[in-house]
């Protein structure tokens, strides 16, 4: 069809059981052609890579952990090592030997790039790689595949400052490219199928130059702060109230938040100069927890028995 848009996506079978050491490059190159995005799953690159090991399942997540975000009884959302939030770490304990389970590559960004330097050697194929794994998403049921590390594309593309076809300022717009691709790829490859590899073709324009590797995943992850789910409900209370970690609650509210979390929590409250007075003693113990999950302060030399004064973080 003249002018249409047009992506090819397919995934081979008869790739085989891979183990530690085995040629990912190898095994792919027969089915690429120059410009081609070569998607494969996380825990084939994690065989691979020597990253089965002999576990329970619940001792490897606990390994992987850098921080628990929620924990629904059996179910852990946990930010990984890399800064990735998943449930149980990326650890699977599927397809692989009994008492054995398969972590998360080190470092999937550089998993992406070996791969891809790799591949480079096939004279006259240059593509991209993306190394993909299945995350659930915040208010949506079921899973899709997501991009745990790039190489040779763009990740994260973004529209600012650009205009659409009626002039209207494009702000926020910043399709998540690799995080597409990989959930595209899933759909040839199927869960079920044995299908560690998906070629996407029709992406050529996207794919860097030979060793022009990109920022990789990484930039798809959001920075510490700037996630407005960076706890669960019910650890974020506990982090309120503990005052022991204010970075997931972000940079300081505006005192307008802060004044409607007061006056719903029934505490008269009246705004003045970069402050906030509200109409009851620092006794209080609601005033300290809203003040520390906004990012603000009791000003314990301002404030008296029967008002607070809360200011902002510097």
């Amino acid at each position: 069809m003249a002018g249409a848009a047009r992506l090819e996506v397919f995934s081979p079978d008869g790739i085989g059981e891979v183990t530690e050491g085995t040629d990912l490059a190898a095994l792919a190159a027969r089915f690429l052609v120059d410009g081609d995005v070569l998607v494969v799953t996380s825990k084939v690159v994690s065989k691979a890579e020597g990253r089965v090991v002999r576990s329970d399942r619940e001792s490897a997540i606990h390994q992987e952990t850098v921080r628990v975000v929620a924990r629904r009884g059996p179910t852990s959302i946990v930010e990984t090592r890399t800064g990735v939030v998943m449930a149980a770490a990326g650890v699977d304990a599927s397809n692989v030997a009994q008492g054995s389970v398969v972590l998360l590559p080190l470092d999937p960004d550089a998993s992406a790039r070996r791969l891809r330097d790799d591949l480079a050697h096939t004279p006259g194929v240059n593509v991209a790689v993306i190394v993909s794994d299945t995350a659930g998403r915040a208010w949506r049921h079921g899973q899709t595949d997501l991009a745990l590390g790039v190489a040779g594309m763009l990740a994260l593309e973004s529209f600012e400052g650009t205009t659409d076809g009626y002039g209207n300022p494009l702000a926020v717009t910043a399709p998540a490219v690799a995080d597409e691709v990989a959930g595209i790829a899933e759909v040839a490859s199927g869960k079920l199928g044995g299908r560690p590899f998906t070629v996407v073709r029709g992406l050529a324009d996207r794919v860097f130059p030979r060793g022009e590797h990109g920022p990789g995943a990484r930039a798809l992850v959001r920075e510490t702060g700037t996630d407005m789910f960076g706890l669960g409900s019910r650890e974020a209370v506990v982090a309120a109230l503990s005052g022991t970690d204010r970075r997931a609650f972000g940079a300081p509210a505006s005192s307008g938040d802060l004044e409607r979390a007061l006056s719903a929590c029934g505490l008269p409250v009246t705004a003045g100069d970069d402050r906030l007075v509200v109409d009851s003693g620092p006794e209080d113990p609601r005033i300290p927890v809203l003040a520390f999950a906004h990012g603000w302060e009791v000003l314990a030399d301002e404030s008296s028995d029967s008002a607070t004064v809360l200011a902002p973080l510097s």
